[in-house]
């Protein structure tokens, strides 16, 4: 059976209206933004972004590049065989952008967006455990300012 055009009767194209409020962004915000109950207390305090990737700590083993390092970070991992914990070691590229660091300083790796096609990291100085032992001691004051009680004698 042929289609005739009587048929096919369509209305007129000015007709057509489409009725949806997200077309040519006429909707406001209010209605596109997330249905929210009234169980939950709304907060509007900034919270931090989740760092999904934690920061790796490594010994620079080369510094001959201008503005980076590279970086050598090692973890204790199970052997797939024999279980035990085994060192394993991987090298990064990190940004270093004052040429700070020489080889066999302790620096520590943040997550940045790509620098370039091996770069992804940037090299902060990270403080060594013996310096922070020498902060801590300078820290405490070696006398109190209070009299041993000999010295009290003798004042009195």
């Amino acid at each position: 059976m042929p289609l005739t055009p009587s048929l096919l009767q369509f209305p007129p194209l000015q007709s057509l209206k489409l009725s949806t409020p997200f077309l040519h962004g006429s909707a406001s915000l209010s209605l596109l933004s997330k249905p929210t109950s009234s169980l939950t207390p709304q907060s509007h305090t900034f919270l931090p972004p989740i760092r999904a990737m934690k920061s790796l700590q490594g010994k620079v083993v080369c510094a001959t590049n201008d503005k980076t390092v590279a970086v050598e970070v090692v973890r204790l991992a199970p052997h797939p065989k024999y279980k035990r914990r085994v060192r394993k070691k991987k090298k990064y590229q990190a940004h270093d952008p004052d040429n700070l660091f020489k080889v066999g300083d302790l620096v520590q790796l943040e997550k940045s967006r790509p620098i370039s096609k091996t770069k992804t990291f940037i090299a902060v100085p990270l403080q060594s455990r013996n310096s922070k032992k020498k902060a801590a001691e300078e820290d405490v004051p070696k006398e109190l300012g209070i009299p041993l009680e000999s010295q009290q004698q003798l004042q009195a």
